[in-house]
């Protein structure tokens, strides 16, 4: 357990909450994670290769699992296409910087974020309790001055009545809740956390879901890959602040993969289109809907 002043050296913030899994074939680094998260508050249990890990994940239902790729039995990726089978637990896996291939191969198979070795514990704390906050509110404002792109606003700002957004949807007549978004026949409800295409469900992962989220309160207002990057790692003030080629290619591939499990067209889109070297917005409304 770390000392009150190891909170204050490493800069961490008390007051996290949930369970969290480590799997980590480097007793130090195991160690070192383990105690950076309990000390945050939450609850921890370790592993110590992949397979032993899925156990621990089926058997705790963790909120969050920190997870390294080089694993000594099944590889960081392996564990990740088994975990999402039966949980969708944020993961972020712990990564060498030469092996940027197998992290995109990672958040490609349902990961959710990455940090590189060496991390400061402070980093990994800070990624960790960005994701365990949401889910949040992800109401967004429109770019000031009748600009096409916008970043997207701390939780809790105010839609924008001039940004174009997708129809809430309505039952029986009358006008659903907030929380209910529909855009050409695609149905999400913030609330409960779930999607359709039509009468499917469609399974994504927490990063996946927020993406969407945010797509569709924007409508057709283009938003930026570097502002999703920052949107998602909380980092909204930093509208000039850097975001790395990595994190821009995070952000691709979490939309391939919700276009892949939506059956969505790149090249003819019916709901998230790319504004090419800018990011992404809701394709146009078709008139069947």
């Amino acid at each position: 357990m770390l000392r009150w002043a190891e909170h204050k050296r490493w800069g961490l913030d008390v007051g996290a909450s949930g369970v969290a899994v480590v799997i980590e074939d480097d007793d130090d680094i195991r160690e070192v994670v383990h105690a950076v998260l309990e000390a945050s508050g939450l609850e921890v249990y370790a592993a110590g290769n992949g397979v032993d890990g899925v156990d621990a994940v089926r058997l705790h239902n963790p909120d969050v699992i920190t997870l390294d790729l080089g694993l000594p039995d099944i590889d960081g990726i392996e564990v990740t296409r088994r975990v999402r089978e039966f949980s969708d637990a944020y993961i972020v896996m712990l990564t060498a910087r030469a092996r940027e291939v197998d992290t995109l191969q990672g958040l490609a198979v349902g990961a959710d974020d990455f940090v590189t070795k060496p991390f400061r514990p402070r980093e990994l704390l800070a990624r960790v309790e960005t994701l365990l906050r949401r889910p949040r509110g992800s109401t967004l404002l429109n770019g000031s001055g009748g600009t096409t792109t916008a970043e997207l606003p701390p939780a809790g700002g105010a839609l924008s009545l001039n940004a174009p957004t997708a129809s809430p949807v309505k039952a029986s007549g009358q006008a659903a809740e907030p929380s209910g978004l529909e855009h050409n026949g695609l149905y999400l409800d913030v609330a409960t956390r779930t999607t359709r295409v039509g009468t499917e469900e469609v399974q994504l992962t927490r990063t996946e879901f927020d993406l969407l989220q945010a797509l569709m309160e924007a409508g057709r207002v283009v938003r930026s890959t570097t502002g999703l990057a920052r949107w998602l790692h909380a980092r909204e003030y930093e509208t000039g602040g850097y975001v790395s080629e990595s994190e821009e290619r995070a952000i691709q591939v979490h939309i391939a993969n919700l276009r892949r499990k939506l059956g969505d067209s790149a090249q003819s889109p019916r709901w998230v289109e790319t504004v090419r070297g800018v990011g992404y917005r809701l394709a146009a409304k078709s008139s069947e809907n």
